[in-house]
C-alpha cells in the first residue's frame, strides 16, 4: 500500500461513519496531512452539514499548516452552492498545495467542475486513488446518478424447501416463523439505511406490517405500497404515524390521513419503472423491497435490483408460498445461527464498478 493509499484508506474509515445520515448525499471522508502526519479528519456527519472537507479543515488545530499540507478526500470536492457553501472554494481560500481524491462526483452539478476550479486556482490534484473502493462504497449514491432512479434492495427469508411462508387467506392465520431473532434485527438495521421500505398488497393485508425501525437505532423509512383496489384498510399498521406513507393505486384513495400520499400510476403499463421514477421524484433514493414473492419477481424479471439479501433458514415448510426465483452465483454468504444469508450484486449496478 502506497503512501497515498494509505490515507485515502482512512478516508474511506471515516467516510463509513455517516451511513445511513448523510443520505441522499454521498458518504465522505477527508484527513489533512502536514509532513506525513496527520493533522485534521473530518467526514460529512447528516445530510445539509457541513461536508467532510470542512469538518477536516475545522479539526486543524494550527491553521496556518493548512497551506504547506495535502488534502486527501474520498470523491471530489463541491464546486456548486448547495445546502452549504462549496468545497472548492474553501479548499482555494486556505491555500492547501495539494488535493489527493479517490474518484470524481458522477453529479452532473459537480463531475469535473470542483477538480477543475482547484486546478485553476493552481493547486496540485491526484486523481483515481482507491477508486475501485471508492465507487463501492457509494453504489446508491452512482445508481442515482447514472441512471435516474433509486438504488433497489431486494430483501426475503426462505425456508430451506424454498418457501417463504404458508398459503394464507387471512390474516388471522399466523405466518410461517422463518427469520431467527438475531436475523430479524438485522432486517431492522437495514431499514434505517434506506429511505423507502416497499410491499404489496398481500404483504399488507396477511402480515399488518408496521415497516418501522424498532429494534435499531436509526431513522424510520418512507413507507410504500401498491394498492391498485384500494383493498387495505385506514386501520392497517402500515398507515400509523410512525412515518410517511406513499400508496401507488389506480384512482382516488379512500383513506384519507397527513401522513398518507397517494400517487396515480397506469397498471396497464410497466408499473415497476413508473413506481421508481416517481419515487425518484419524490427524493426516495434508495428503497427496500421486502415482498412477497409476486413483487420480489417482478424486480428480478426486469432486471430492476442492484442488491439482494436471502435469509435461508434450516426450517422446512414441505409447502406453501414459493420464494423468489434467483442466480445464487458469486453470492457472499455469512451464517446467523440457524440461518444463512446469501448477499448479492446485480451486475447492472458492477458495470460501472
Amino acid at each position: 500500500m502506497t503512501t497515498d493509499e494509505k490515507f485515502m484508506y482512512r478516508c474511506l474509515q471515516l467516510a463509513q461513519k455517516g451511513e445511513g445520515f448523510a443520505r441522499p448525499n454521498p458518504m465522505v471522508g477527508a484527513v489533512i496531512v502536514h509532513n506525513g502526519q496527520i493533522i485534521g479528519e473530518g467526514y460529512h456527519r447528516q445530510f445539509a452539514e457541513a461536508h467532510a472537507e470542512v469538518n477536516a479543515v475545522l479539526s486543524v488545530k494550527d491553521q496556518a499548516l493548512l497551506s504547506s499540507s495535502t488534502l486527501y478526500v474520498s470523491l471530489e470536492p463541491c464546486a456548486h452552492h448547495g445546502k452549504t457553501p462549496p468545497c472548492a472554494e474553501l479548499i482555494i481560500e486556505k491555500k492547501i498545495p495539494k488535493v489527493v481524491i479517490a474518484v470524481s462526483d458522477p453529479n452532473p452539478k459537480v463531475s469535473g467542475k470542483g477538480i477543475e476550479k482547484i486546478q485553476k486556482s493552481g493547486i496540485e490534484v491526484t486523481t483515481g486513488i482507491l477508486q475501485k473502493e471508492a465507487e463501492e462504497l457509494n453504489r446508491a449514491f452512482f445508481v442515482n446518478q447514472l441512471y435516474n432512479r433509486p438504488y433497489v434492495i431486494l430483501k426475503w427469508a426462505q425456508s430451506s424447501d424454498g418457501f417463504i411462508d404458508y398459503r394464507r387467506s387471512t390474516a388471522e392465520e399466523a405466518p410461517a416463523q422463518i427469520s431467527n431473532d438475531l436475523t430479524h434485527s438485522i432486517v431492522h438495521r437495514f431499514r434505517t439505511h434506506v429511505q423507502g421500505i416497499m410491499v404489496g398488497t398481500d404483504t399488507a393485508l396477511l402480515d399488518n406490517p408496521k415497516l418501522t425501525a424498532r429494534k435499531w437505532f436509526g431513522n424510520n423509512p418512507t413507507r410504500i405500497v401498491i394498492d391498485r383496489e384500494a383493498k387495505i384498510p385506514s386501520n392497517a399498521a402500515i398507515f400509523s404515524e410512525d412515518s410517511a406513507v406513499i400508496v401507488f393505486t389506480q384512482s382516488g384513495y379512500p383513506v384519507r390521513k397527513r401522513n398518507i400520499k397517494p400517487i396515480i400510476i397506469d397498471f396497464n403499463r410497466d408499473t415497476n419503472r413508473q413506481i421508481l421514477k416517481h419515487l425518484y421524484a419524490e427524493k426516495i433514493y434508495s428503497v427496500l423491497v421486502e415482498g412477497g414473492t409476486r413483487l420480489l419477481s417482478t424486480f428480478i424479471d426486469k432486471n430492476l435490483w442492484d442488491e439482494a439479501y436471502i435469509e435461508i433458514a434450516a426450517t422446512k415448510l414441505i409447502s406453501g408460498v414459493k420464494a423468489p426465483e434467483i442466480s445464487m452465483d458469486n453470492a457472499i454468504t455469512k451464517k446467523y445461527l440457524d440461518s444463512t444469508q446469501h448477499h448479492l450484486k446485480n451486475k447492472i449496478t458492477q458495470n460501472f464498478l
